[in-house]
C-alpha cells in the first residue's frame, strides 16, 4: 500500500496540515501511523465524516491530559516533558548555571547529582524545584480569568526561599519598591506599577477571544513593565503558557536556540511586531511535533 504525508493529504482534502494531523491523533484515519513524528495515511483514506453533538466525545487536549498526567503522576509523558523543557529554558534564559539534565535529575528524583568539579547556585536549585510548583498551578488554574492576586502568587512562589526573600528591599510575592530595568530599558516606576498592572489586566480581559497576537501583545508590556524586583521574565512566559491553555492556542517553549530572537523581538516589538511573532511560532511549531508524538488533538 501506498502513503501520503500530511501535506499531500491536506491538499487532496482541502483542508489544512493541523487538521490533518488532528484527525491521525484523534484516530479517525484508518490505518494511519507514526513514524518517527512523521505521519503517514494510506493513499486511498477518507476523510473522517463530521460528527453530530450527541456522538462526540471528549476529545483528548492538551490540558485534559496534563491534569490527567499531573493527577495520576504519570512519568514519562506530555506533563513531564513540560516539566522539565519549560523550567529547564525559562530559568536558563535568566542565567541558571543548571544543566537539562540536572534539571531533570531533581524533578525525577527530588535530588541534586553533583560532579567533583561542580560548584552549584542553591538559588537555581530553589527557583528549579519551585518552578515545578508554578507550572501546577497554572495548569490547576488555566480556565482562571487572570488576576493581581494569581500574578502575585506565581512569583511568591518561584522566589520562595532564595536568597532573595531574605533581603530586606526585596518584595516576594509583591510589587518592587526599587527601580529597575530590562535589557537597558527604563521599566515603569515602583508607585505607578499597581495603577499600569490593573490597566493592563483590564484592557486585557476586554475581548474574550484572544488570538496568539494579542497574547504575545499582553507578554511584552508584562515584561516592559516589570512589576517584580526580579523573575519577572519567568513568571511572564509563565502566564503566556496559561493563557495559551485557556484560549486553546498551542503554548511553546523558548528554548536557547531562540533565546536571542526572542530578545530581539521583546526589545523591536513597537517598531516590528514580526520578530516576536515569528520567534513564537517557530517555537509553537517545535511543541506541535510533541503533541504529535503523544497523539494529542490541537486546534487549527
Amino acid at each position: 500500500m501506498k502513503y501520503d504525508s500530511v501535506a499531500e493529504i491536506a491538499k487532496k482534502w482541502n483542508v489544512s496540515e493541523r487538521t490533518v494531523r488532528n484527525y491521525c491523533a484523534s484516530g479517525r484515519i484508518e490505518g494511519a501511523f507514526l513514524k518517527g513524528k512523521t505521519w503517514c495515511i494510506p493513499e486511498n483514506a477518507e476523510r473522517p465524516k463530521r460528527k453530530n453533538g450527541k456522538e462526540t466525545s471528549p476529545e483528548r487536549t492538551l490540558l485534559s491530559v496534563l491534569r490527567e498526567e499531573k493527577a495520576r503522576k504519570i512519568k514519562g509523558g506530555i506533563y513531564h516533558k513540560i516539566q522539565i523543557e519549560l523550567t529547564y529554558n525559562s530559568n536558563h534564559i535568566e542565567g541558571s548555571r543548571l544543566t537539562h539534565d540536572q534539571t531533570r535529575f531533581i524533578y525525577e528524583t527530588n535530588t541534586i547529582g553533583m560532579e567533583k568539579t561542580s560548584v552549584l547556585n542553591v538559588d537555581d536549585i530553589v527557583e528549579t524545584a519551585n518552578h515545578f510548583k508554578c507550572i501546577d498551578m497554572i495548569i490547576d488554574a488555566a480556565n482562571q480569568p487572570l488576576s493581581e492576586a494569581f500574578l502575585k502568587s506565581l512569583h511568591r512562589t518561584l522566589k520562595s526561599g532564595t536568597s532573595d526573600s531574605r533581603k530586606e528591599w526585596f518584595a516576594v510575592g509583591e510589587y518592587k519598591k526599587i527601580p529597575n530595568e530590562v535589557g537597558g530599558r527604563e521599566t515603569t516606576p515602583p508607585e505607578q506599577v499597581a495603577h499600569q498592572i490593573k490597566a493592563l489586566l483590564s484592557a486585557y480581559h476586554q475581548k474574550k477571544e484572544k488570538t496568539l497576537e494579542e497574547l504575545i501583545a499582553f507578554h511584552v508590556a508584562f515584561e516592559r513593565i516589570h512589576p517584580f524586583q526580579d523573575g519577572n521574565g519567568r513568571v511572564g512566559r509563565l502566564i503566556l503558557f496559561k493563557e495559551c491553555l485557556r484560549n486553546q492556542i498551542v503554548p511553546f517553549i523558548i528554548d536557547d536556540s531562540l533565546k536571542m530572537f526572542y530578545y530581539r523581538g521583546l526589545h523591536e516589538w513597537h517598531d516590528e511586531h514580526g520578530y516576536l511573532i515569528d520567534t513564537c511560532l517557530t517555537a509553537q511549531d517545535r511543541f506541535k511535533n510533541d503533541l504529535d508524538y503523544f497523539r494529542i488533538v490541537y486546534s487549527d
